[in-house]
């Protein structure tokens, strides 16, 4: 069974920065697909950025130059820092993995969503 926790959402100013991260649990031989969706009230879930097959970024023009999504394989972990953060950027934030298990299951996992509040 594969599992994500998602943290570090919450309510910043515009101009300001967060750090999400979306920590992996369970018995996982591979990722080949992680990143960032995010789905703002009344509109449809975008992807934000992305990392496929541990090498390859790629982010949402929206938000080039201003996100950096990143992982830390030792810790499982994904992250996305958000810097000069727009009120734009307020939604719900989901981390989405692709994972190749030890006994070589094939698997798409989300994360319980975490609320980016840009405001003032």
């Amino acid at each position: 069974q594969v599992r994500l926790v998602e943290s570090g959402g919450g309510l910043v100013q515009p101009g300001g920065s967060l750090r999400l991260s979306c920590a992996a649990s369970g018995s996982i031989s591979v990722f080949s697909f992680m990143g960032w969706y995010r789905q703002a009230p009344g509109k449809e879930r975008e992807l934000v950025a992305s990392i496929i097959n541990g090498v390859r970024t790629n982010y949402a023009n929206s938000v080039k130059g201003r996100f950096t999504i990143s992982r830390d394989d030792a810790k499982r972990t994904l992250y996305l820092q958000m810097d000069s953060l727009e009120p734009e950027d307020t939604a719900v934030y989901y981390c989405n993995v692709r994972v190749t298990t030890i006994d070589y299951a094939t698997l798409d996992r989300w994360g319980q969503g975490t609320l980016v509040t840009v405001s003032a």
